[in-house]
């Protein structure tokens, strides 16, 4: 282990599935381990973290077999103190050694249990498996994600080769400054268990006081929806870790500034059937898919509630920010709340096409395709939203008209244009508050409880969260008052 880089993987030579306590063991007594810490997300959906010093091997044995007792109450707003005890127990596939720790440390995340021993209920990653359980009992499928995590990195400014405002999407060094930042950042979250698809700088970078603030972005690749919420909400606290090191500034704040592009949580979807994607038939987005779109469609003003979790949301969530306000989808096209992405459908050999020396390739391009719900930023948490997402995508499936909603909210242009000034009018729209996000909750949340997704009690503890901000009108009120917004950006940097 050399500056807290180890390969767990490659030490074990067997795949994160197949971790054992037997594996954790020997790993850490071939490593001279004394530390070990247990990490689970809070209500907020930030990582918490519970530190152990193994006396010896037995206690080692203790921890990993037993778990620990921990405050309830204190985690989750909508558990009551007189029954707040809970047990965490770690899962043995997630263990990954801390990157950041002096002392050798190695992490686990956690699972909630209740006093019966049962899984608990109402926590994040429980809801998140019986929302994939239930979506898969309902349809054959399994339900897969992964996400599009951006977020700004700020310094002191440089004096040289500065980047042009808003115009940093895929910039390359001397221009992009944190290219170097990001990449330690891939290799901390992969050697973590995270699946990286690429990472990039991204289109936000100006300077403020003295400050550069230049927005990257880390994109994931699609796994099953559980997999890919523990990747993301490690991956954050990866990245803020290895800021605080740097010396920089880290947020995945929705809005940053007035004026400036925000950052978003774009979570993309795939649906699968041993093992192969289902989401094309011949060449075209097949019928699953649509009935999928469908349940967004009529779900979206709700997911909001899962999604945009703060005021600053739906700051971001304004006309010509290339963040979605009205409830649509479309094909290639980043003016719809759900979006169809470029999925390699031309039946090309592009490879050979770039290089004629090449033999043909015959590469199955079809997996890749997905769909793109845009609307949502990293205030959420993660394992409400996926949650969320994949109850709306069952819901479609349920749907008679399903294909027919489809049909109706397709669009085509971009709807912001004053040619289409009738079409946008046309549209439904997605909340302006937190306030609007909970009354849309309170209207649909029978569809969240059903099958037993998602607890009533949690429920109406987002409710009661979002209604606590008191922002019925709030962006009507400052939306033109730059110093009344950038209060409310600084109240919320670190959302998330």
């Amino acid at each position: 282990m050399e500056n807290g880089i180890c390969d767990i993987v490659a030490e074990l030579k067997k795949p994160r599935e197949s971790f054992t306590k037997a594996d954790i063991a020997k790993f850490v007594k071939s490593r001279g381990i004394r530390h070990v810490n247990f990490m689970y997300p809070g209500g907020d959906g930030r990582l918490k973290t519970l530190n152990f010093v193994l006396n010896d091997m037995n206690y080692l044995d203790e921890i990993l077999s037993c778990g620990e007792r921990v405050d309830g109450s204190s985690l989750f707003s909508y558990i009551e103190a007189s029954s707040s005890d809970l047990y965490v127990v770690p899962r043995f596939s997630s263990a990954f050694v801390d990157p950041f720790a002096k002392l050798p440390t190695l992490c686990l995340l956690c699972s909630f249990f209740n006093k019966d021993g049962e899984p608990l209920e109402s926590s994040p990653e429980y809801t998140l498996h019986k929302a994939c359980a239930a979506f898969k009992k309902a349809t054959g499928y399994e339900f897969q994600a992964m996400g599009e995590l951006e977020y700004y990195v700020i310094s002191d400014a440089p004096e040289s080769f500065p980047a042009k405002d808003q115009k940093g999407y895929h910039e390359s060094a001397p221009f992009a400054k944190f290219n170097e930042f990001r990449q330690k950042c891939m290799l901390y979250i992969a050697l973590a268990g995270g699946k990286i698809k690429y990472g990039h700088s991204e289109v936000g970078n100006f300077t403020q006081g003295g400050k550069l603030y230049e927005q990257n972005e880390i994109e994931f690749l699609p796994c099953a929806a559980e997999d890919a919420a523990n990747q993301l909400t490690v991956a954050k606290w990866m990245i803020r870790n290895l800021g605080c090191e740097f010396g920089y500034d880290v947020t995945f704040a929705p809005k940053i500034t007035v004026g400036k592009a925000g950052s978003g949580l774009h979570i993309h979807m795939r649906l699968t059937k041993n093992g192969r994607n289902q989401m094309l038939k011949g060449g075209k987005l097949s019928d699953a898919a649509r009935r999928a779109i469908a349940g967004m469609m009529k779900l979206a003003p709700s997911i909001t509630a899962f999604g945009n979790m703060n005021p600053t949301s739906y700051f971001r969530l304004v006309p010509h920010q290339e963040a979605p306000t009205n409830v649509c989808w479309g094909d290639r096209n980043r003016s719809v709340l759900v979006r169809v992405p470029l999925g390699w459908t031309a039946k090309r050999d592009l490879c050979r096409s770039a290089n004629p020396k090449e033999t043909a390739s015959a590469y199955d391009t079809s997996e890749k395709q997905t769909v793109e719900m845009r609307s949502p930023d990293a205030s959420a948490n993660v394992y409400l939203l996926m949650a969320g997402l994949a109850v709306a995508c069952r819901y479609g499936f349920s749907l008679k008209d399903g294909l027919k909603v489809a049909d109706e909210t397709y669009v085509n242009v971009n709807i912001h244009k004053k040619e289409n000034a009738k079409l946008l009018k046309s549209l439904a729209t997605l909340p302006d508050s937190c306030a609007a996000s909970a009354d849309c909750l309170q209207a649909q949340r029978a569809v969240y409880e059903d099958s037993g997704v998602f607890s009533p009690a949690m429920i109406d503890g987002i409710i009661a969260e979002l209604r606590s901000f008191g922002d019925r009108t709030l962006r009507r009120d400052i939306e033109k008052k730059p110093a009344e917004v950038m209060k409310l950006v600084n109240a919320y940097f670190y959302c998330g």
